[in-house]
């Protein structure tokens, strides 16, 4: 796999300041105020960073959390977890594996068939309808 580096500049220079501080500084939305939390349109999450696709609209659920929540990502080598001891917790984070952009985290509460909850940041991704 590729990976996709750029300056600080040039990510700073592609994505808004929201966006940037998401991905690029490890930042969190406010739940219930990004723009995917509650969409049911079928189509495809891709990272805002890199346009990789990390996630089906048929592995969506409503997690109650006021963040997409997803049980799966389409392709596992495509998100890289890693520890995350900030803010007095200990939580796995979720990064893309293509260009290392802060995507959220992970927590083992979720439905079958996995019983993951990948709780991602709207900022993070770009919305792809389905055809």
């Amino acid at each position: 796999m590729e990976k996709i580096r750029k300056s600080d500049a040039e990510w700073r220079a592609q994505l808004s300041p929201e966006a940037y501080y998401v991905t690029r500084e490890k930042g969190t939305e406010r739940p219930f105020s990004g723009q995917y939390w509650d969409t049911t349109q079928a189509g495809i999450y891709r990272c805002t960073g890199c346009g990789t696709p990390l996630f089906a609209s048929d592995t969506k659920f409503d997690a109650g959390c006021g963040w997409p929540s997803y049980f799966q990502a389409l392709d596992p080598d495509k998100v890289r977890e890693e520890r995350d001891i900030s803010h007095g917790m200990v939580r796995t984070e979720i990064l893309c594996n293509v260009c290392d952009a802060h995507l959220g985290h992970v927590f083992p509460d979720g439905p079958p068939p996995t019983g993951l909850r990948y709780c991602i940041n709207s900022l993070s991704l770009n919305f792809e309808p389905a055809e």
